[in-house]
């Protein structure tokens, strides 16, 4: 029953969308033994995109292979030990990567920065060497570093091809929609909010003004639903009691985004969703990565989009994203450096 459920989920928005030009997509997860990699692996096995999937964690990825390899859908699947991640990167077109530690009580996403940051250079290095035209789905926090991180060791190698590495900031989405949705007794589906800027507390700022059901919402319900939205992942930190963080919501959000990409590379037109990416938006602030609704397509970013026009609430929100997203991004770059 869960299984049919979640297919429909993630193919809902692309039933007119022959699979077929999609049929030969290998798709990598790089930690796929952990808390959001379990998950996501199972979903992307449910995605009719994907025809082969290849799953490596320092530990635990052939047991979860071998575990999702028996549901019934079309796509191969191969588990790949600690010392195999360069196989486990041969002929793969999308890699997502939810490597790293979890958040545990008290812990930003900062205070990960030193663990995962090292492990996310390694992971890039290695594509760089080995699959260096693959689309990259950052899902590391914290993500605001963690891409730069990702873009400079491509660079370093001289593959960095801006089109193809993104951050997945669609949990942010996710929740705005579910959020707003509970507040205005709407169904997500249509109570959707474009969430721009970064991905960590602050940085995340809630387009509700564009959104016909956030227009209406003000004052202290306003400040709650923005508060909610920016730390929503304190919520379930406290709720696991140091058990975890936000795994399967997060799986969720990966694979729906990973799906969103893998309909734009297969060709589908009007793919548009928010990604954390190498953007001209606010280059002129010595801001060069920015999540705001992006067209997929078959190259990967195929336009970037302005952020249209803003409240004055959403103007102050910006002004308080943009000095701390300047300095994560530059954490990661001179991590790097």
């Amino acid at each position: 029953m869960f299984s049919r459920t979640a297919a429909r989920a993630l193919t809902s928005q692309s039933r007119a969308f022959s699979s077929s030009a999609a049929r030969h997509t290998k798709v990598a997860v790089l930690g796929a033994g952990g808390g959001i990699g379990q998950p996501l692996s199972l979903l992307l096995k449910l995605d009719p995109h994907v025809s082969a999937l290849s799953l490596y964690d320092i530990r635990g990825a052939p047991g979860v292979a071998a575990d999702v390899s028996h549901i019934d859908s079309g796509s191969k699947v191969t588990g790949y030990a600690a010392d195999q991640l360069d196989q486990a990167l041969e002929g793969t077109k999308v890699i997502v990567i939810p490597a790293g530690v979890p958040r545990k009580p008290g812990m930003t996403r900062d205070d990960l920065f030193n663990t995962n940051a090292s492990i996310v250079r390694d992971l890039a290095a290695a594509i760089a060497r080995v699959s260096p035209e693959a689309h990259i789905l950052v899902i590391s926090n914290p993500v605001n570093s963690t891409v730069p991180i990702v873009a400079e060791t491509l660079a370093k190698a001289g593959v960095f091809d801006p089109r193809r590495l993104f951050g997945v900031t669609t949990l942010d989405v996710v929740r705005a929609a579910r959020f707003l949705g509970e507040i205005t007794n709407a169904d997500p589906k249509e109570s959707v909010v474009t969430v721009i800027g970064g991905h960590s507390g602050a940085t995340i700022v809630p387009l509700l003004s564009q959104s016909p059901f956030g227009k209406a919402v003000t004052g202290e319900a306003y400040e709650k639903i923005v508060h909610r939205i920016q730390f929503g992942g304190d919520e379930v930190v406290k709720a696991k009691d140091g058990a975890g963080s936000a795994t399967l919501s997060m799986a969720y959000a990966g694979a729906k985004f990973a799906n969103a990409l893998l309909r734009g590379l297969g060709g589908e037109k009007g793919v548009v969703t928010p990604t954390f990416v190498k953007s001209p938006l606010y280059e002129d602030q010595g801001i060069d990565f920015f999540s705001s609704n992006v067209e997929l397509g078959v190259n990967g970013v195929e336009k970037i989009h302005p952020v249209g026009p803003l409240s004055a609430e959403e103007e102050k929100l910006l002004a308080a994203c943009l000095p701390d997203l300047k300095k994560n991004i530059e954490k990661g770059k001179a991590f790097v450096a």
